[in-house]
């Protein structure tokens, strides 16, 4: 049977997509690259932001009318283990509902439904962690490894805890068996992801500990993690990213706000003053660490005050660059028993005021890299221009350049010559 995979949201739904594609492989299906040419259809679904949500239900009705005539249409992820029968309604047009920790069943699911049988499968499994997967058969330059899934955190705005359940780390042995087999295939750069890496354990290994256990893997050049909760990253983890060879320099540490009224609101369990200390320690161990960050404005209750504590928090930690949203309610969160106040041209006044104080920020940060020779790792060809190459410094910064035709995967000295907020530019510079 041919199967198209469509993926929406984050690097863990990437990740889950590839996992279910080896599962669907190993069971004789193919992967198809059109919808319109496939048997069945699965949909991977984010419900972080109601507008995500929305748009897969848009995407929904839009395959209805694509695919062929006895095609079937699956969802699985977030949304699906959130809306679960729901997606049933004719209204979606949708055949299965497979959710996060029901992957498992997809081969026979898929079979079931394309005999004509609809089913919905969101049973919550508290010990899935998927370690029984097919091995991977290809791999990226730059891939990715979950270490560990779901998360215990419940900040009051955020659905994950409710779609991923609760946090369950993998054994070190099978996520550093996975890197290897990823290295074999021709992975250069791994990041391991989690809801919150820095609570992963497995027994008396924590993260720091397997980041140490990562570093000595033959062939990898470098190692990231994404994502990291400031409750846990410890002096212990700051110490590794510090010391270790392979462990980029560059920590992504969600703030979300800058108040210590809207941060307790949201159940974050640390303070503003809190966050600025971490901050310190990391740049002290570390003063060229990049740091970024996930910023939420119109938070309910959210006044002025608030707002402009977020401002001057980015204003005093500078961070490298920012992923930055406007509140909107999740249904099933704490935060969705609150009165939505703000009112949305407020919330929309306070984005495009963060974000453009972001630019200006990482384009002040990036050209104090002109001059300077980075080491970038090379990913392949520049989309927009096929004779020069692209890449990235250890601290995640994206790099066009000229130079020498080199091959994915290789380390390569760059001179940065320009830079701009979103890429920097420069030409390789010859060893010695």
């Amino acid at each position: 049977m041919r199967i198209y995979i469509e993926t929406y949201g984050c690097q863990m739904n990437d990740y889950d997509s590839r996992m279910v594609s080896s599962m669907l492989t190993a069971a004789g299906h193919t992967v198809a690259t059109d919808p319109r040419r496939a048997d069945a259809v699965i949909v991977n679904t984010c419900s972080v932001r109601e507008r995500a949500e929305d748009r897969v239900l848009g995407r929904l009705r839009q395959l209805r009318g694509l695919v062929e005539p006895g095609a079937v249409i699956g969802v699985i992820g977030c949304v699906a283990q959130r809306m679960g029968d729901d997606l049933l309604r004719p209204t979606h047009g949708v055949d299965f509902v497979v959710g996060t920790d029901q992957y498992e069943r997809l081969p026979e699911t898929v079979a079931n439904a394309h005999a004509g049988s609809r089913s919905v499968s969101t049973r919550v499994a508290h010990d899935q962690t998927y370690d029984a997967r097919p091995r991977p058969t290809e791999a990226s330059t730059c891939d990715f490894v979950s270490v560990m899934r779901g998360c215990d955190n419940y900040c009051s705005y955020c659905i994950v805890p409710y779609v991923r359940g609760r946090e369950r780390s993998r054994p070190v042995e099978r996520i550093i068996e996975e890197t290897r087999s990823l290295i074999e295939l021709g992975a250069r750069d791994v990041t391991f992801i989690g809801q919150n890496v820095n609570s992963y354990r497995d027994g008396g290994v924590d993260f720091a500990g397997l980041l140490r256990v990562a570093n000595d893997v033959p062939a990898l050049a470098r190692i990231r993690f994404a994502t990291s909760h400031p409750k846990d990253l410890t002096d212990a983890v700051i110490d590794a990213v510090g010391d270790l060879d392979s462990v980029c320099e560059h920590v992504h540490l969600p703030v979300q706000s800058g108040s210590d009224a809207i941060l307790k609101a949201m159940n974050r369990s640390y303070t503003r003053d809190d966050y600025l200390r971490l901050v310190d320690r990391l740049r002290t161990k570390m003063p060229g660490v990049a740091l970024t960050t996930d910023v939420i404005v119109g938070f309910p209750g959210e006044t002025q005050e608030d707002y402009l504590a977020t401002l001057s928090l980015m204003d005093e930690v500078r961070f490298d660059s920012a992923f930055m949203f406007r509140y909107s309610v999740r249904t099933g969160t704490n935060a969705a028993k609150l009165v939505d106040d703000v009112p949305e041209d407020v919330k929309l006044e306070r984005l495009e005021s963060v974000i453009s104080f972001q630019r200006v920020a990482t384009e002040e940060i990036n050209r104090r890299l002109v001059g300077t020779v980075q080491e970038v790792l090379v990913e392949g060809p520049s989309e927009r221009n096929t004779s020069l190459l692209f890449g990235k410094t250890r601290t995640a910064k994206v790099v066009i350049f000229d130079g020498p035709s080199a091959p994915a995967g290789g380390l390569e000295p760059v001179l940065i010559t320009e830079a701009s907020a979103w890429t920097l530019r420069g030409t390789h510079t010859p060893a010695g």
